[in-house]
């Protein structure tokens, strides 16, 4: 008989928790009833990008000065430079340079250690299409002026942060 009644007392026990664990459930599903939902309707809306986000890379070409510190500094040596020696002026001067975006990692060492300022970070994310080819950009390409989301009028733009309301 005693075995009978332990069995039950740890019946009701694991009834008992099980209930407990299904109350917590709906205590933390009640919680976020009265949230507002945080998604976005994606191509009318789009979310202001931080100022320091890491998107497209702009690129000036009238201030490179071929110097190739951000092939160097590239974990996968990805800028590719093209340039010449020219002898009578003892400078280089820059044909072409690329940057492949289907490979590139957006990691940023190449803006934070480039001497002349030439390259940059842009707010641009919206990179996709539909051949990976069109993902390799030249020095036109890449001095291309990001378009701003912003400025964007058929766009309804919504803030990263939370905004605190004064009452």
């Amino acid at each position: 008989m005693f075995p009978m009644l332990t069995e039950l007392m740890n019946y009701g026990q694991q009834t008992i928790r099980a209930a407990r664990y299904v109350g917590q459930g709906f205590t933390i599903t009640l919680s976020h009833v009265n949230r507002l939902p945080i998604t976005i309707q994606y191509p009318y809306e789009k979310l202001i990008t931080s100022e320091r986000f890491r998107g497209r890379i702009h690129f000036e070409f009238d201030k490179c000065i071929a110097c190739e510190v951000c092939v160097r500094v590239c974990p996968i040596d990805l800028p590719v430079v093209d340039w010449k020696f020219e002898s009578n002026i003892r400078k280089k001067r820059l044909f072409n340079y690329s940057i492949d975006f289907g490979i590139c990692i957006f990691c940023g060492n190449c803006v934070e250690y480039c001497p002349t300022n030439c390259l940059s970070m842009t707010e641009e994310y919206e990179l996709s299409t539909y051949d990976r080819h069109e993902l390799n950009h030249n020095q036109i390409a890449l001095g291309r002026l990001p378009i701003s989301v912003i400025d964007d009028y058929t766009i309804q733009t919504i803030s990263n942060s939370p905004q605190i309301k004064n009452v």
